[in-house]
């Protein structure tokens, strides 16, 4: 059995508990409102601006026995730079203040999720980056479009239209990225590092879940 499909066999659990949340079957299936958008794409933003970072933080950590994990962490940071700016956008969109956003702190939920990878890669095992790519490109292609479209419903817009550019684009882009994930965490044999994978993903999911809890996104909601 790849071990890919044990990453996936013994982090679903963790998964469900995201679908488990209230506020995300809420978003998933009645959207939010204006304020709430607003709040998420507040936390989401600073989640996309750490992301490059992180994934250079790891890729400057792994020795040549993971040269594939460095080759392909170059190759994603080369995709995913200043999708950051989508997220301003969309909040200029909705009528928020970009600018405000990138100088404010994201819920603590956020930031211990920021914290946490950020310190995995460096003291636990760089390949913990796979954990944090395949929970965001799990929640983005599986949620991401039904999340968009059930939003822009609850607000009468349409995705088209602007507000919804980071959420609708990687659900479909993140179907791919994660294509690309499973033939290299396929790869991985170490047994150190696939644990460090499988306990990264864990803690992301739950991480990730927390903003959608008392102190998340929702404590960032103004007016």
């Amino acid at each position: 059995m790849s071990f890919f499909i044990t990453l996936v066999e013994m982090t679903d659990a963790n998964r469900r508990d995201l679908e488990s949340v209230p506020k995300v079957h809420e978003m998933i299936h009645r959207g939010l409102t204006l304020s709430e958008y607003r709040a998420f794409l507040h936390d989401l933003y600073h989640v996309v601006w750490h992301f490059c970072p992180i994934m250079a933080t790891a890729a400057s950590h792994c020795d040549d026995r993971f040269r594939g994990v460095r080759y392909e962490l170059y190759e994603r940071i080369n995709e995913e730079q200043h999708h950051e700016e989508w997220v301003l956008e969309d909040i200029e969109a909705m009528g928020g203040n970009a600018k405000q956003v990138s100088v404010t702190p994201p819920s603590p939920p956020v930031q211990a999720m920021i914290g946490f990878n950020y310190s995995a890669c460096e003291r636990i095992h760089p390949c913990s980056v796979l954990g944090m790519l395949y929970t965001l490109e799990v929640v983005a292609s599986v949620y991401g479009g039904r999340v968009s479209d059930s939003i822009a419903r609850a607000l009468g817009r349409d995705t088209e239209a602007g507000g919804f550019k980071f959420l609708s684009s990687h659900a479909t882009m993140d179907v791919e990225h994660m294509a690309k994930l499973n033939k290299l965490v396929k790869t991985i044999e170490d047994s150190v590092a696939q644990q460090a994978i499988i306990d990264a993903t864990r803690v992301n999911f739950y991480q990730f879940s927390q903003m959608f809890r008392e102190g998340g996104f929702q404590s960032l909601v103004t007016g």
